[in-house]
């Protein structure tokens, strides 16, 4: 059998998994190519602005970032840390917030539905499930002879749905895991590169 057949076996219920799938494979596809499309490393930009710092060549690193800027999710945030660093400590550390969970937003676009569609998708399986079944056990009431290749036809062809949906249910689970272990990396490592830009730059006034 052929993946069609299995398709038209398991009735109605497989058009709305049909759209899950298209739709978690897009998101999901459309979201790893934004990730590594743009450059999520930190640790470079922070060690260059902070050998900036040391020296008080604020204008240096603006140079670097600006010279850098070109798919870089970090430069931004760095930016706008810089930008304020004339007006302190606790206004640098508020924009780098600010302009972090902005840029983090962004990278977490399509996440929400991935999770929906992870959890949506095996319950419109089992759905698809219990209405086959139904529909077996109705062909078994009105049989004059019930066999066991009747019993077990209607429930194989129920059970397609399920197997269906949980399949999405995987897709969509993994890939929103991945994407956002890639995300809370890049969080982790951006938090740290302004702290300690931060207090380079308090140390190098002081």
């Amino acid at each position: 059998m052929n993946l069609f057949t299995f398709f038209q076996m398991g009735g109605f219920f497989m058009w709305p998994l049909l759209i899950f799938s298209i739709a978690t494979l897009s998101i999901a596809i459309e979201r790893i190519i934004y990730l590594f499309y743009h450059n999520l490393r930190v640790s470079d930009m922070e060690s260059a602005l902070l050998e900036c710092i040391k020296k008080k060549d604020i204008d240096g690193a603006k140079a670097i970032l600006a010279s850098r800027a070109e798919r870089r999710m970090v430069v931004p945030i760095l930016s706008r840390l810089l930008d304020n660093s004339h007006l302190g400590e606790h206004i640098m550390e508020k924009t780098a917030e600010t302009e972090s969970a902005a840029v983090i937003t962004r990278m977490e676009n399509g996440f929400d539905f991935l999770t929906a569609l992870g959890s949506l998708a095996p319950i419109t399986g089992f759905l698809g499930t219990v209405s086959g079944m139904i529909g077996a056990f109705k062909s078994i009431a009105e049989a004059t002879e019930v066999n066991a290749q009747i019993v077990a036809s209607g429930i194989y062809e129920a059970l397609i749905t399920t197997v269906f949906g949980l399949i999405i249910a995987i897709i969509a689970m993994v890939a929103s895991s991945l994407l956002t272990h890639i995300v809370d990396k890049f969080a982790a490592d951006t938090e740290k590169a302004c702290s300690e830009i931060i207090t380079e730059f308090v140390r190098s006034k002081a």
